[in-house]
């Protein structure tokens, strides 16, 4: 049983718009199925809850980052397997996981039924999926999701420039900040901190590519700190990030490990799969196998 959660006004409406063209799909297929709509923050995660003690389902997630973050919440080890139809502004964990961008392609792929796991970050009793980004990372993701230009970008397929306009309507306001950084067992301190990225897949924000070497099925994060750069030189370093450059810059320092705990000067905003998780200090781990996709 094939049992769909749609986030009918994701990408701007993009959801509703591709399932319905996944609707008929499924109808002229003759595949039994079963959908729900979202109606709120979380209630993905309700959704599933209801139905995680059903057998033989499928999940399928048809929205965007956000979207695929709640309904992964609910299915946290469990047998269910989740499948992408990425509807989203980002669709940053699709890109990682190679989902086709395309609704048929995509439902496609879910119906051969190849199984495989994959890693997640836990951040207290609330998991990440793609990247957790602390700081100023944070403090965009805030900026982005309550946006209108988001929503008239998206209006244009042109979604994934939101990040970018939201990161310089951000620049200007934001105070860096002195991290200490626990890494597995080592200890770390960094001045005049940006931002922390802690990365399960490559990608945020619409490709941006972060952490490029991230991988989310090696048992590990790979951990980006933007630090000790003036405002000037973040703004003429950031379009680096889109082709993963950015690491070579001597103010980016990357470290890999399982573990990583974050303290800051003052408590500073914490994202994760562009929702907004909890404030520093936080400890974040990996989950190994956490998750079943399809």
């Amino acid at each position: 049983m094939y049992y769909f959660i749609v986030n009918k006004i994701s990408g701007n409406g993009k959801g509703r718009k591709v399932w319905k063209k996944i609707e008929k799909l499924l109808q002229e297929k003759q595949i039994h199925y079963l959908v729900r709509f979202t109606e709120r923050p979380k209630h993905a995660v309700e959704i599933v809850k209801e139905i995680s003690s059903e057998t033989g389902l499928t999940v399928v997630a048809v929205g965007g980052d956000g979207t695929i973050h709640d309904v992964a919440n609910g299915l946290i080890d469990s047998n269910i397997p989740l499948g992408i139809i990425p509807a989203g502004s980002g669709n940053d964990l699709a890109r990682a996981l190679q989902i086709p961008m395309n609704y048929q392609k995509a439902l496609e792929r879910i119906l051969i039924g190849e199984q495989r796991k994959m890693d997640v970050g836990r951040i207290g009793n609330e998991y990440c999926i793609t990247v957790t980004g602390i700081g100023f990372d944070g403090k965009v993701a805030e900026e982005n999701s309550s946006s209108k230009y988001k929503k008239w970008l998206n209006t244009f397929r042109l979604g994934n420039l939101s990040y970018g306009l939201s990161f310089l309507h951000v620049l200007f306001q934001y105070r860096p900040v002195n991290v200490q950084l626990k890494v597995d067992e080592k200890n770390f301190s960094f001045l005049n901190v940006w931002f922390i990225a802690i990365a399960n897949t490559p990608s945020y924000g619409g490709g941006i590519k972060i952490c490029p070497e991230a991988c989310y099925d090696d048992g590990l994060f790979d951990i980006c700190i933007v630090h000790d750069l003036s405002k000037w030189e973040l703004l003429r370093t950031f379009p680096k990030a889109f082709v993963g450059k950015h690491v070579l810059h001597p103010g980016v320092t990357m470290i890999r490990g399982k573990q990583v705990d974050v303290a800051s000067d003052w408590p500073v905003i914490v994202q994760g799969d562009g929702e907004l998780l909890a404030k520093t200090p936080i400890q974040v781990t990996i989950e190994r196998d956490a998750l079943r996709i399809i």
